[in-house]
């Protein structure tokens, strides 16, 4: 604001320069939606290794194949990923002390191996109001809970415990100490069904609908509900709607021994509409790995595995490289539960269904970068996953990078900020290699003045902005052409 002036001399003002920086977003999140031996539910939980889902969803389970996908995600290089929950009909366990009732920290049979044992080894040993708690896993004591007051035990166990929760009455003035008090009626419920993986609607907020209440992710996957089942082709449908509405690309894994036919093609097809195919990327086949907990190979989906190398090559190279190639290979694997030709690797390639191969010395890479939106016959601007990804990460961080235009002055030195902002943005990934174009106006454009937004646009309350770049595409089939020189005959 203008300095007040009262006496003659020099005045400093330091004026705004204009520049808001535009962040870019991440762009490798993974969200897993599935079955976990314990662990809150329909609650997205941001997770950074796979140690932090063995303490927060209790780890490897044969029942959980999300558990699998995620091992698989993490040893293929992924950073951070989001965990949802769900369950069909589990229930709580729970332990009664002196009237008193303490649940399990979340739902499943996990809770019934709790064990919680009072002692007033505290500060002030005379105060019956204040005690330790004890907690076992089996015979494991997993956690030490001192000097609680029971006056506050339902906020303390909240914050402090990992295991426990307070769950009937008012907060007891007095626990019984020194006996170990079983957890028991816990359950995890029946098998679950595509319908839980989705959940009911945004209202609710269950299964995948719970991802509305997270920051941000950028891929999905939906790993099957068994070993022995698929997910459902209206579930996929519905993950690939919700995923185009959240600026998200989703996973679609192959059905369960399929042969790399047209038909196999064809419902790997069906798994999204058109409109959101261009969100939606198709892996075929399975993985063949070791079973920690068995010993035994079997088969699994490659959604997780697909995913960390997505994460893994945004780090080394960036969003706009092809998450495919020699440099895309899978880790932890021991093989391919098909072993794909190159007739019919082209046969699903030109159906937009990425291939997984087996080479010597190379072992098994990513061998297909498109989404279903991508085939032959479909022509479509959005064929390539990291065109797709790009345009994504764009739109995600301008969407964020811009609210601070909202309710400022509508007029030329507004559109001016917004040109400056978005086109430092822009610059930025242009000197990183995102665009093509050897220049800066070969590779992109950013425009917001009188031409796209007129007085009509102002006085509706409304800024266009219009930013346009050239993709880099990947180099998906590379031709030699190889010919005889013809021997001169000297005169």
């Amino acid at each position: 604001m203008p300095v007040s002036v009262s006496y003659p001399g020099v005045y400093v003002e330091e004026i705004p320069s204009g520049v808001r920086t535009i962040t870019g977003v991440s762009t490798s999140r993974t969200a897993f939606i599935g079955r976990a031996l314990k662990g809150p539910l329909d609650s997205p939980t941001v997770i950074f290794s796979f140690a932090d889902y063995e303490r927060a969803f209790g780890g490897l389970s044969a029942d959980s194949t999300m558990s699998f996908a995620v091992q698989q995600y993490f040893a293929n290089g992924g950073g951070d990923a989001v965990i949802v929950r769900v369950a069909n009909g589990a229930t709580t366990a729970s332990a009664t002390v002196d009237g008193f009732q303490f649940d399990a920290a979340s739902p499943g049979t996990w809770g019934s191996k709790l064990h919680l044992t009072i002692d007033r080894d505290t500060r002030d040993p005379a105060n019956a109001g204040l005690v330790n708690m004890t907690v076992l896993l089996d015979t494991v004591e997993v956690e030490v809970l001192r000097n609680v007051v029971l006056a506050d035990v339902t906020a303390t166990l909240e914050q402090r415990s990992n295991y426990i929760r307070f769950a009937a009455g008012p907060a007891p003035a007095a626990l019984t100490v020194g006996v170990p008090h079983q957890f028991a009626n816990g359950h995890d419920g029946a098998a679950i069904v595509s319908g839980d993986l989705i959940g009911v609607d945004a209202l609710t907020r269950t299964g995948m609908y719970s991802l509305a209440t997270t920051d941000i992710f950028n891929i999905l996957c939906l790993p099957p509900p068994t070993f022995l089942s698929d997910v459902i082709n209206t579930a996929y449908q519905d993950a690939a709607k919700f995923c185009a509405d959240h600026r998200a690309i989703l996973l679609v894994d192959p059905p369960s021994a399929a042969p790399p036919t047209a038909a196999t093609a064809d419902a790997l097809q069906n798994n999204a509409a058109s409109s959101y195919k261009k969100n939606a990327a198709a892996f075929f086949p399975r993985l063949l790995a070791p079973n920690p907990l068995t010993g035994v190979i079997e088969e699994f989906v490659p959604c997780g595995a697909v995913a960390g190398v997505f994460a893994r090559t945004d780090a080394q190279r960036g969003v706009w490289k092809a998450p495919a190639g020699i440099d895309a290979g899978i880790s932890g694997i021991s093989g391919l539960s098909y072993t794909l030709t190159d007739p019919e690797n082209g046969e699903l390639n030109k159906q937009a269904v990425n291939c997984l191969r087996t080479f010597p010395n190379l072992g098994s890479v990513v061998w297909g970068s498109r989404t279903l939106d991508g085939a032959d016959a479909i022509g479509s601007e959005w064929k390539y996953v990291p065109v797709r990804r790009l345009a994504l990460y764009m739109e995600e961080s301008l969407f964020r990078g811009l609210k601070w235009v909202v309710f400022e002055p509508n007029d030329a030195p507004l559109w001016s900020q917004i040109r400056l902002n978005v086109g430092a943005f822009m610059n930025n990934l242009f000197r990183q290699g995102a665009f093509q174009g050897s220049s800066p106006k070969d590779a992109y454009f950013v425009k917001c003045d009188s031409t796209t937004t007129t007085q009509t646009d102002i006085n509706l309350g409304i800024v266009n902005i219009l930013v346009g770049f050239a993709p880099l595409k990947p180099a998906e089939f590379v031709i030699l052409k190889l010919q005889q020189m013809a021997g001169q005959i000297q005169t």
